[in-house]
């Protein structure tokens, strides 16, 4: 009882309870794959080129002007060197809390007068010089502890802070795996709320005094410039970086002509001076880092993760994790659930392409798997020994592939059949008894001249999904569409019809090459309905059809040699062929046993769609014999068939031949008005 429940697909009920207990927790290593999925989708955008350069100093630059940090004199060169170039914006993300020993700062002091240069502080631990106060109207300032906090920040020197056109933050907030996706655009200090760098530059270029906050017990709840309008965060203040916002990075020792009013972002590059942080797009230069927002911001792009994302997330897994349950009965349900999971990706990436809406199928691909796996692991478990169960119980008893059979469907194991269309192929060897007397005193080489025969046969049947029904001595029993469906059942029948000649004709060159008689073959192919099943006894079965199909099939074969053709069709399976082969209608028979008639036909060796001008022609006269033989007009048929011998490249030729005796015959004893054309065949 126990093996049963464990085996049972139902325990993956306890592996969908576990996954979604992990998501509910989210620990750091579920946390961290759903940040670099983000990432994928963040960064798999095509990048759209933006006004802003960024301007590194490095190492040419350091060659061009000295010593690391700069006289504040040079520093004031730099920027009108940006202005004179067409800089619209300069944001100088250099921190400068110290006084020029070289006394250049009054330089640079009225360089930032002449010219809108946005500054930067930093927030710190301790509290270096007096930052300048911001522009701000804060409403419930009370829930500034909401916020990002620190105890200090680390100013310019007074004389730039106020000199400077605006001073923004520069700080950053990295994921729990230390990379920075979302970078805070407001931070408090002392109670004092400071703007990040980014949110500086968008209120000077929008042209506004300040920008106005509304804060709740759950921290940001509104943040805008005004002349700019709303800015949509998460309650900590931070954005999402959209790294398809490009920015261009130049040298600030190679400026190019014109910047054509960009806003131009200076940082530090060289090596020793700077170092790279680590983002969604790779690790990059700070400047870097926040040209990127600046982007972001000035683009209006609102990457969002919605409150309602685990919840829902969360819920699409319990439902689709309860479907899949169910679905894993199925073997064919591993396609759909694959393309669910293939399709949720591709859903995710249209939610963030169109919306910029940042949906996590991680845990949903991880916990629909895995769900769907346990359950079929467990169902192929259960089934595994209930196949070794049945092996153990009839393997003494029943043919191999009976017993195979029985494994896959044990309903097999019950009498009975159902009706459904079939193509049946009958193969026979002809004029066996001659070949047979070689082995007189060799019985053993019979068997194996028989094996050698049979199995290239097989396999070529097997190969064009066809079913070996049994062997009769030389002769082979096959069908096709049972017990699984075969879509083209005729066509695959035929292509096995004329692969077997073609192997023949190998195999006969290799028996002539050791002196021994060719084998000939015929074959009948016919299409119908009948019952396929079991057959037998509650004793002893096999898997099988009957029905009048059947014989007529076995009938054809045997007409084969009258014809003198390798292979007959019936009309049903003739019918169904494409235009790639080229059926003969032979003639409409009666065979033995039969007073009904039925048109037969044979395959001529041409395979493909284009057709020679001698085949069509041949088909048009063929047709015309046909006709003149059963509307009686014989001397019209005689002339017609004598001309037909050497047609279809000759391969036809012994069934002309037959054809004109009958017709002579028939000329000298005609069958008399009425005659409906049908042969009445006298032999099997």
């Amino acid at each position: 009882m126990f093996k049963k429940i464990i085996l049972s697909p139902w325990t993956a009920c306890l592996t969908l309870a576990v996954v979604l207990a992990l998501r509910v927790l989210d620990p750091s290593f579920i946390a961290s794959v759903r940040l670099r999925y983000f990432d994928t989708l963040i960064t798999a955008q095509p990048v759209v080129e933006n006004n802003i350069v960024v301007a590194n100093i490095d190492e040419a630059t350091l060659d061009r002007y000295g010593q690391w940090p700069f006289k504040r004199d040079t520093l004031a060169s730099m920027i009108d060197e940006l202005y004179a170039h067409g800089a619209g914006l300069v944001v100088w993300d250099v921190l400068m809390p110290e006084h020029d020993r070289l006394g250049g700062d009054a330089a640079l002091a009225e360089a930032l007068k002449r010219h809108p240069v946005v500054l930067v502080n930093t927030p710190a631990a301790v509290q270096k010089n007096t930052p300048r106060k911001p522009g701000s109207s804060v409403i419930n300032s009370q829930y500034s502890d909401r916020i990002m906090n620190y105890p200090g920040v680390i100013a310019n020197i007074p004389e730039l802070e106020s000199a400077a056109a605006g001073v923004g933050t520069t700080h950053t907030l990295p994921e729990i795996d230390g990379v920075n996706r979302r970078l805070p655009l407001v931070v408090a200090s002392g109670g004092q709320l400071f703007p990040a760098l980014p949110m500086e530059v968008l209120r000077l270029a929008a042209g506004d005094r300040g920008f106005q906050l509304k804060l709740s017990e759950l921290g940001v709840d509104k943040l805008r410039v005004p002349k700019f309008g709303p800015i949509s965060t998460d309650p900590l203040g931070r954005i999402w970086i959209d790294w398809s916002q490009g920015y261009k990075s130049v040298s600030m020792n190679a400026l190019p002509e014109t910047l054509n009013g960009a806003i131009v972002i200076v940082g530090a590059s060289a090596a020793g001076i700077a170092n790279p942080v680590p983002t969604a797009k790779g690790a990059v230069w700070p400047q870097e880092l926040q040209a990127a927002v600046i982007a972001t911001l000035s683009n209006r792009v609102n990457i969002v993760r919605p409150d309602y994302a685990d919840g829902a997330e969360l819920a699409a897994i319990l439902v689709i994790g309860i479907v899949v349950l169910f679905a894993s009965r199925w073997t064919w349900a591993f396609v759909p659930v694959l393309a669910l999971l293939v399709g949720s990706h591709f859903a995710a990436a249209y939610a963030y392409e169109k919306y910029r809406v940042l949906v996590d199928i991680t845990a949903f691909v991880f916990s629909i798997a895995l769900v769907y796996i346990h359950a079929y692991t467990a169902k192929f478990v259960s089934e595994y020994l209930q196949k070794q169960q049945i092996k153990k119980q009839f393997e003494h008893y029943l043919a191999p592939a009976m017993v195979k059979k029985l494994q896959q469907n044990p309903d097999l194991l019950k009498l009975g059949g159902d009706t459904r269309e079939l193509t049946l192929l009958f193969c026979d060897i002809r004029g066996f008894t001659p070949i047979s007397e070689q082995y007189k005193t060799n019985p053993q080489g019979l068997t194996a001249l028989i094996n050698r025969f049979l199995t290239p046969m097989t396999d070529i049947i097997m190969r064009n999904d066809g079913t070996i029904d049994k062997y009769m001595g030389d002769c082979i029993m096959a069908f096709w569409n049972a017990p699984l469906d075969v879509p083209q059942q005729q066509e695959q029948a035929v292509k096995s019809a004329t692969q077997m000649l073609k192997h023949l004709t190998s195999l006969n060159a290799e028996l002539l090459k050791e002196g021994l008689l060719p084998i000939n073959i015929g074959i009948g192919l016919n299409t119908g309905e009948v019952v396929v099943g079991n057959m037998g006894s509650n004793q002893r079965f096999d898997y099988s059809c009957l029905g009048d199909a059947v014989n007529l099939a076995a009938r054809l074969e045997g007409q084969s040699k009258e014809y003198g053709v390798k292979i007959i069709l019936g009309h049903n399976t003739a019918k169904g062929l494409s235009d790639y082969w080229v059926p003969v209608e032979l003639d409409n028979i009666a065979v033995k046993g039969k007073t009904e008639g039925v048109k037969i036909y044979t395959i001529v060796s041409h395979e493909g769609r284009d057709r020679p001008q001698s085949l069509v022609s041949a088909q048009g006269q063929h047709e015309k014999f046909l006709d003149a033989y059963r509307t009686q007009r014989w001397d019209r048929a005689l002339i017609l068939g004598k001309s037909l011998t050497s047609a279809w490249s000759g391969e036809l030729k012994d069934y002309y031949r037959m054809m004109l005796e009958r017709i002579e015959h028939l000329k000298e004893d005609p069958p008399g008005e009425g005659w409906d054309g049908v042969y009445r065949a006298k032999t099997k």
